[in-house]
């Protein structure tokens, strides 16, 4: 519940903003319905047709909302921060209504990522509109696999068999799904990774075959089916399947705002063709959430679950999808708790993706070929489709987007959002769900619409390139990467240095553990009994300018808030601490058999040093804000920015045991879940804040007293109370803008400019038509078998060559008669715009008679997504 100030103040910025609204751009507010949705972080993909299509479009809208030539440039201006004064965001989970809001000017964004045909075909018709596209939202079935015998309701779990997962998988006609149910604005999946990143393309040839192998085959699942519930004791009767005299009855939890609500009936009535008896419960976000994601498993509440998870930007590295979907290293959600694949070299293999334990690209293949496979019999996870999705918006609205995570996952939309030419005012974003769970940067709420709000009130140390993936630097100044020779790592951009080194030795200064009792670092000096060498340093230079920023409390940031973080990674691992999670247990032992050393070489300006054994690709990509020990975003915290004096208060709840940061801790001490914004958590937070005042508190004195005074915790307490004072809540950030109000109850949220952030609006701007290359090929049709034969490969951007130097390559597959893979290899560069794929007399005399299939994919530097273009010929 919330006061009657904030009601008053609600109902207030309400009408403030109808009549901003009505005399600025005619637009209005209006009470919208709470019902949720929720598609988390993650992942993927589009038929390269299509997504050429979409941008042709979507470009030739752009253009048509351009300044003309003749009107002068505008002048350069000297705001700070984002551009907008007030940023009200409102729940709207049917994006049919979104539509026909934005049309009637009552919101001006649809912050979603909406794959409805139908709706599609109303934005591009209207005239007062316009879209993004986005290729990393995908659907999924989600297993509830404890058991067999669900220990709260004893009733049996079929789903507790792998065999019978897979079956499952190989019963659904995803074809079917992509052609009717989302009407083509999609691309079946079957594996973990994005077809249209990076990783796919490297790795397409052990993919395409799982596709063939676990595509749809319901003679082989029904098969399955019977075999695995016969082993398992059940038995068919009249053609339905029993357990010890009862009904086996699956529990399905399907979403009701989007497409899933068709898939969810159709698995249903396939799952009831083979036998099983099939509730189905219609939930929102929030009602399914309530079970699938906060109920144990073994309380048998749900079986089967419509999932959905959308990338949060564009993944240049996917080996951590393994390790995401299948153990509790990467989410420490209940359901992910219980994982056990029973296949060790699965794990490992996982597991080395994750940290990037491997040596050579050629290592990194075959884990991903190990992992890949594991992953398709463990089948915890069914893909479905990879979505093409498109993010509606009034045509005056400009707003940078992800290619994969569009508007509501990008880093940049807070930097970036304004009207065509405007300094101000006020906007209303509509999104599907917000305020799902609650907000605590150490462990809360995971769901993309409220991660896109704590986006929006955090800053970054780094950002990421909507284009490529790769980070570019905001607080960071420069940084540097030391990598062992002979590890796989490239550099791209100029911010940072790479250089390879024999070994990169930890100094003895470097903290390496903790002492929870003591509450002080542990350093290589005392822990390592002989020197320690990482593949990877990582050196992270802010520069001088990092000390001019403030929490939106106006407490000045330093270094005090990093070393905070980097405490709290560590201390709740230890057992020894008042704040002991078991539950993180597993991840924390995950990322310290990696982790070698991090060491803070000068406090002003601030450098950072990082060691470990876990290094990226990209040189752009081992600096992160987590690494670099930034706390002011949710890739240093996992969950949103943290000031020390934040988390302190946290920290104290917890250690009382009133409040845990985790869901898995609330449950199981059946306390609540923390929120700093809403909630029963608040009254708690203001007690110890009180005390904090009162005591002048300096969290983990032993180490952070050496960083903090007595008299900067004196002011930090009293910026913070009178912080809760004046919005009672508790979330502060770093970025440009704060939160004012977070109303659970109306599904609403109130941002607001902060003027006290360092950075020019116009910093960010420029983000508009990525260049994505289009693939076409041209070649005989039919080819003696024997015979060498060349293939023109083109690729173009807008109907222009793609120079040579911003290709970064050209791959080919060519399928047999059979529709297995033949062979693959790399195409030959020849000119701008132009590369050859030959096939030799050999292999051509290796294909059968009959139809083939050559695939070819075009890989830019300037955009992370490979373009496809498909070639049939006949060998005779």
């Amino acid at each position: 519940m919330f006061s009657k100030k904030w009601a008053l103040l609600a109902l207030l910025v309400f009408v403030g903003s109808l009549l901003l609204s009505a005399c600025e751009s005619e637009e209005k507010l209006v009470e919208v319905t709470r019902v949720v949705t929720e598609k988390e972080t993650v992942v993927e993909t589009v038929v390269e047709t299509v997504v050429e299509t979409v941008v042709e479009k979507e470009t030739v809208v752009e253009k048509e909302t351009v300044v003309v030539e003749v009107e002068p440039e505008p002048s350069p201006v000297d705001r700070l921060g984002g551009w907008l004064d007030m940023i009200v965001v409102v729940d709207e989970p049917t994006p049919e209504i979104a539509v026909a809001r934005l049309d009637a000017g009552e919101i001006d964004i649809y912050a979603y990522t909406v794959t409805e045909p139908d709706i599609f075909d109303m934005v591009k018709a209207n005239d007062k509109l316009t879209y993004n596209t986005a290729v990393g939202n995908y659907d999924t079935i989600m297993f509830n696999f404890v058991g067999p015998i669900f220990e709260g309701t004893g009733k049996f779990n079929p789903f507790a068999s792998a065999e019978i997962r897979q079956a499952v998988g190989r019963l659904i006609d995803r074809d079917y799904i992509v052609d009717e149910i989302v009407g083509g604005l999609g691309i079946k999946k079957l594996v973990p990774i994005n077809s249209m990143f990076p990783d796919y393309a490297r790795y397409a040839d052990v993919a395409k075959v799982l596709e063939a192998q676990y595509d749809h085959d319901p003679e082989w699942a029904q098969e399955t089916i019977t075999t695995q519930m016969e082993t398992m004791g059940a038995e068919m009767v009249d053609g339905k399947w029993y357990y010890e005299g009862e009904p086996v009855e699956i529990i399905f939890i399907i979403r009701t705002e989007d497409e899933r609500l068709e898939i969810g009936d159709y698995v249903s009535n396939l799952l009831e063709d083979v036998g099983f008896t099939v509730d189905r419960q219609y939930k929102t976000g929030t009602e399914a959430a309530a079970i699938w994601n906060q109920t144990d498993p073994t309380e048998g509440l749900w079986n089967v679950y419509t999932g959905g998870w959308i990338s949060s930007s564009i993944s240049r590295d996917l080996g951590w999808v393994f390790d995401f979907y299948n153990s509790d290293n990467f989410l420490s959600w209940i359901r992910w708790t219980y994982h056990d694949t029973g296949n060790p070299e699965y794990d490992v293999a996982a597991e080395a993706l994750l940290r990037n334990k491997f040596n050579s690209m050629q290592e990194r293949a075959e884990l991903f070929e190990i992992a890949l496979r594991g992953h398709k019999e463990y089948a915890a996870e069914l893909m479905l489709f990879d979505a093409m999705s498109f993010t509606p918006r009034r045509q005056e609205v400009e707003v940078a987007y992800d290619l994969a995570a569009s508007v509501a996952g990008a880093d940049l939309w807070p930097y970036t959002i304004r009207r065509t030419g405007e300094m101000g005012g006020a906007m209303t974003v509509a999104m599907p769900s917000i305020l799902t769970e609650p907000w605590n940067p150490v462990a809360g709420t995971n769901w993309v619409y409220d991660k896109s709000l704590i986006t929006a009130t955090g800053d970054r140390g780094l950002l990421n390139d909507p284009f490529t993936g790769l980070n570019r630097p905001q607080r960071l100044a420069s940084g540097e990467a030391y990598i062992q020779e002979g590890l796989p790592v490239a550099q791209t951009l100029d911010w940072v240095s790479l250089e390879f080194v024999p070994e990169n030795i930890v100094p003895d200064d470097a903290w390496v553990d903790w002492d929870a009792e003591k509450e002080v670092f542990l350093t290589a000096g005392e822990v390592y009994t002989q020197p320690v060498s990482a593949k990877a340093k990582y050196v992270c230079n802010y520069g001088p300018d990092l000390f001019d920023t403030q929490w939106h409390d106006g407490s000045p940031f330093s270094v005090a808030d990093a070393v905070m973080m980097i405490i709290m990674e560590f201390d709740r691992a230890k057992e020894a601490s008042p704040i002991y999670d078991e539950e993180y247990v597993a991840s924390f032992e995950s990322w310290q058999s990696a982790f070698r050393g991090w060491r803070i070489t000068s406090q002003d300006p601030l450098v950072v040093e990082f060691y470990t054994d876990s290094y990226y690709l990209d040189a752009e990509e081992g600096m992160w804000d987590f690494r670099c020990a930034y706390p002011g975003s949710d890739t240093g915290y996992d969950f949103g920015g943290g000031a020390w004096h934040m988390v302190a208060l946290g920290v104290e709840a917890e250690a009382d045991q009133e409040l845990a940061f985790a869901q898995p801790k609330s449950d199981r001490l059946e306390i609540e879940w923390m929120s700093y914004i809403s909630g029963p958590s608040l009254g708690i937070l203001a007690s110890h804040l009180e005390e904090a005042t009162a005591e002048n508190l300096i969290p983990y004195a032993p180490t952070l007293s050496q960083y903090v005074t007595p008299e900067e915790a004196a002011a930090r307490w009293a910026n913070y109370s009178d912080w809760y004072t004046r919005m009672e809540h508790f979330w502060i950030g770093l970025g440009p803008y704060y939160l004012e109000g977070a109303f659970p109850v109306e599904g609403s949220v109130i941002l607001r400019h902060n003027p006290n952030f360092i950075d020019p609006a116009e910093k960010w701007d420029g983000y508009t038509t990525p260049k994505i290359v289009k693939v076409e090929v041209d070649g005989p049709g039919r080819v003696a078998s024997g015979e060498a034969v060349t293939y023109d490969v083109y690729l173009t951007f807008e109907g222009e060559p793609y120079p040579l130097d911003e290709l970064d390559n050209v791959k080919y597959l060519v399928f047999g008669a059979t529709g297995a893979l033949a062979f693959s290899g790399q195409g030959e560069a020849v000119e701008d715009g132009l590369y050859q794929v030959v096939l030799s007399a050999d292999q051509t005399a290796g294909l059968e008679t009959g139809a083939n299939r050559l695939e070819v994919i075009g890989v830019s530097k300037l955009v992370s997504i490979p373009s496809t273009a498909t070639y049939e010929f006949v060998t005779e």
